[in-house]
């Protein structure tokens, strides 16, 4: 399954002026040739349903698809794909046979745009077509969902839950975790469930305490219930949103990275190239779901892209870690090659 959208263009109409067809039913008016032309025009210009067009001609609703029919037949209508587009899909169908995906979605690499942005835009249009009634949505933190959360639009559907899963930090406002969640939930008209607690702690000792807490317990109740989690993926550079949470310092971030076992960060833990977790010396102070929990949730929505995190993506492919990948067609191409090779 993959998300394209159809351009259907009327290329050839009889007559050169066209006039606004009129209100009432009635047959074809003089500037066009017949009923087929006349149909043609009401369904792709005026976008009128099948059912609309036979009101107004005074025909059956079979009578119309009949005369849209003739119109492609007779070269009236013409369909076309947009190239672009017919090879994202193919790109997005491809990723999905490769990986195991349920859905993959492609949209044109954009150089003058910072990837978090475009991913995260696309992937809040994901969202719209995957949520509904009585989902409990985990939100991770990062640059790339907090541009999904603030183009997300409400879609008109109910009786959702967006739920924060990692603690939470003023280092910054691209770590903020409580902000995506937030924006999210209100955009969506959803009730949020913010985690109330520090992203990390100063021991295991205390981050134990914290978890034995009746809030934080019913909180991590609700969190193992989601059936839907968006997340996005991290690189190790000195520049990376992780490396900006101030959640280790940069020194030893730099130590890590050298180390060359762990290739990024999801949910503010280490992952190596197969998406398998790498020991992080944090990992006993963080309050969050962990990466070894996110198998468990039925849909993950992955939301990443660029040459920057690619390492980082093909390991969450690669660990089966995301059902859903939202992502740029330059990556998607350089991830089928590299399986390929």
């Amino acid at each position: 399954m993959t998300i394209v959208t159809k351009k259907a263009l009327i290329s050839t109409m009889s007559r050169a002026s066209i006039q606004s067809p009129p209100s009432k039913a009635s047959p074809a008016p003089a500037e066009f040739a017949d009923n087929v032309v006349w149909a043609a025009w009401l369904y792709y210009n005026d976008e009128l349903t099948q059912a609309e067009i036979a009101a107004r001609l005074h025909v059956s609703r079979a009578t119309v698809v009949n005369y849209l029919q003739e119109a492609r037949r007779l070269g009236i209508v013409t369909i076309r794909l947009d190239p672009q587009l017919v090879g994202r899909t193919e790109l997005a169908n491809m990723l999905c046979e490769r990986f195991d995906l349920e859905a993959a979605t492609v949209f044109p690499s954009i150089e003058e745009q910072p990837s978090h942005r475009t991913v995260g835009r696309a992937g809040a249009r994901v969202l719209s077509t995957l949520l509904e009634p009585g989902d409990r949505l985990g939100v991770a933190w990062g640059r790339t969902i907090l541009s999904a959360a603030r183009a997300v639009e409400y879609n008109g559907i109910g009786d959702l839950t967006i739920v924060q899963l990692a603690g939470s930090s003023s280092s910054t406002q691209d770590f903020a975790p409580e902000l995506c969640t937030s924006l999210m939930a209100n955009a969506l008209q959803a009730r949020c469930a913010n985690l109330h607690a520090p992203a990390v702690v100063t021991s295991k000792e205390v981050r134990d305490l914290f978890l034995k807490e009746p809030a934080l317990v019913r909180q991590f109740e609700l969190i193992h219930s989601v059936n839907k989690v968006v997340y996005g993926v991290g690189d190790l550079e000195a520049d990376s949103t992780f490396a900006d949470s101030q959640l280790m310092s940069s020194d030893r971030l730099e130590a890590i990275r050298r180390e060359g076992r762990a290739i990024g960060v999801l949910l503010g833990q280490f992952i190596g190239p197969d998406g398998e977790p790498v020991q992080g010396p944090i990992d006993d102070r963080l309050i969050g779901l962990k990466v070894e929990e996110l198998s468990k949730i039925p849909q993950r929505i992955c939301l990443a892209g660029g040459a920057r995190k690619y390492p980082a993506i093909r390991a969450v492919l690669r660990g089966r870690l995301a059902t859903h990948l939202v992502t740029d067609s330059d990556t998607a191409t350089a991830l089928l090659e590299d399986e390929l090779a």
